[in-house]
């Protein structure tokens, strides 16, 4: 078999289908519209491409026997080929050769190759003729890459094809023709046409006047140019020099504060220059050793007389700064109750005061008794669950019940827990001493005698899940002292069935959904035990 072959450069681009890393002599036959392209060809050891075009078999065949010889002059040259012809074939072959003839004017014009022959082997080698010719490639800084889309588009001199795209040679206008490639074409949508459509693309001219305003742009500026900047603007040693002149001074916490007690100890504070004190102090007194200095400073004795100011906001952020200072600070908890805050505390809880100093009040108590036993122990002596169980009944929206709630199971629990760990082999020194400490609390019986038994279930006819959650956990704590008040108690065996029900609904919506062990399974986990206690 004989075929037609042109030197294609690396610009130009396939037919058809192209196997770039195959090996020399792999074809993958196909067709271009009416062009009959069989495949494109590249060699290891150059960058070239072969094109290969065959003379269709359709027009051989053996009843007759003959030779024609094509040759073409406008620098294309096909070699003699046998051919065995018949009499209905010639016009074909006629046709051909002005075909070949007008394809070899067109491109002995833009073309720098020529049509040469190249046989092939029955393996599927292909071997060269003496007349194929060396194309140099030639860079070119700025080519123009051409937007290949699902319609062939002509491609101008100069013009890179991007990589996939579908390449052919009209052999009628002798024009090369690009599309979106196969792969392209098979992966696209509508989206990506719109996209197209929408994108808005820079041309080459419009990129070289932009890099060329850029490298305008990097130019040093003049002389001149800097002077007017220079003017605008202090030089760095004089700024140097201003600032060393300052003497800047640094304070540290314990200079702040210590600025901020003179201030709210002045005569000339106003009330809102001290909220603003109170708020910073607020905020320094987390940290352990700053609420340890602030002691130190005499600061106590300021938070405890704002206290008792006749202003409810000094009131309450007097008791937010209390409670913050005595939060895991044994020290100052000893300096407070040394000081008399829980007195002073109780008494704020027991007369008549507006919401929010109540629960800033009950933050510092809740603060200055977690892990003291020695102030829960004064605490219980100056009737503190009595003024708590008062305070309980007179709070309706349950915000205030259940902070006393929460507290009361916090001092349960401590008990319980000094009493579990006496079971341990290794203890510290002050085991021995913290327990003697929390023997000497009454805690359940004072509970007992003061009617907590049946103030706690209270909180249960709440809507809230987390104030019922608290409530339960109390009556599971009290059980021990409780346990015949809660027998007898009808509405709170009721309560519990209810609730049990009503969550347990709840579980099974909550398991729908996925979720094992989820809160409404604790709550009613909880519901169980306290029913488990009082059967």
């Amino acid at each position: 078999m004989r075929c037609l072959t042109t030197s294609v450069t690396p610009e130009e681009d396939r037919c058809t289908r192209t196997n770039e890393s195959s090996a020399r002599g792999q074809k993958t036959p196909g067709v271009c519209g009416s062009y009959q392209c069989v495949y494109v060809e590249q060699t290891a050891r150059s960058r070239k491409r072969r094109v290969f075009f065959f003379l269709s078999e359709s027009l051989f065949n053996d009843s007759v026997a003959g030779e024609l010889t094509l040759t073409l002059t406008s620098g294309c040259f096909v070699a003699p080929v046998a051919m065995r012809l018949t009499s209905s074939c010639v016009a074909l072959a006629f046709l051909l050769l002005l075909h070949c003839r007008h394809f070899g004017d067109v491109l002995g014009q833009k073309s720098d190759s020529a049509l040469t022959v190249v046989e092939t082997t029955e393996e599927g080698e292909v071997t060269h003729g003496d007349e194929e010719e060396q194309v140099k490639i030639e860079e070119d800084e700025d080519l123009e890459v051409v937007q290949a889309t699902e319609q062939w588009q002509t491609l101008k001199p100069g013009q890179a094809v991007p990589a996939g795209s579908h390449v052919r040679l009209n052999l009628q206008t002798g024009q090369r023709e690009v599309r979106l490639g196969e792969e392209q074409l098979k992966y696209r949508t509508q989206e990506h046409r719109e996209r197209e459509a929408t994108q808005s693309m820079f041309s080459p001219d419009e990129l070289k006047r932009a890099m060329k305003k850029l490298k305008e742009d990097l130019n040093p500026v003049s002389k001149d140019q800097q002077d007017s900047v220079a003017s605008k603007f202090r030089p760095l040693e004089e700024l140097k020099r201003d600032m060393a002149q300052l003497d800047l001074l640094v304070e540290t916490d314990t200079r702040i504060m210590r600025r901020l007690l003179d201030q709210f100890n002045s005569s000339n504070s106003t009330t809102e220059q001290r909220l603003s004190i109170l708020q910073e102090l607020e905020y320094l007194v987390h940290q352990v050793d700053n609420a340890q200095t602030l002691c130190s400073m005499g600061g106590l004795q300021f938070i405890l007389e704002g206290l008792n100011s006749s202003d409810f906001r000094l009131q309450e952020n007097s008791a937010f700064v209390l409670g913050s200072a005595l939060a895991s600070n044994p020290v100052v908890q000893v300096k407070a109750v040394e000081s008399g805050a829980l007195q002073m505390l109780l008494t704020v809880l027991a007369t008549a005061q507006p919401l929010q100093v109540k629960k800033k009040v009950l933050f510092a108590v809740a603060s200055l008794l977690r892990h003291f036993p020695y102030a829960q122990h004064h605490f219980l002596s100056h009737g503190g669950l009595q003024i708590l169980s008062e305070l309980f009944r007179a709070d309706g929206g349950g915000i205030l019940r259940t902070r006393i709630v929460t507290m009361l199971y916090d001092m349960i629990s401590e008990k319980e827990l000094i009493s579990q760990a006496g079971l341990d082999e290794v203890l510290d020194a002050s085991h021995e001493e913290r327990v003697r400490q929390y023997s000497k609390v009454p805690l359940q019986g004072e509970l007992l005698e003061k009617g907590w038994c049946n103030l706690v279930p209270q909180l249960l006819e709440s809507t809230e899940h987390d104030y019922r959650e608290k409530a339960l956990r109390a009556l599971l704590a009290m059980a021990p002292v409780c346990l015949d008040e809660y027998r007898s108690d009808g509405s709170l065996l009721g309560s519990l069935l209810s609730l049990r029900d009503q969550y347990q609904d709840m579980v099974q919506s909550e398991m729908i959904l996925g979720e094992e062990n989820g809160y409404y399974e604790e709550i009613v986990q909880l519901i169980d035990a306290l029913q488990v206690k009082i059967k």
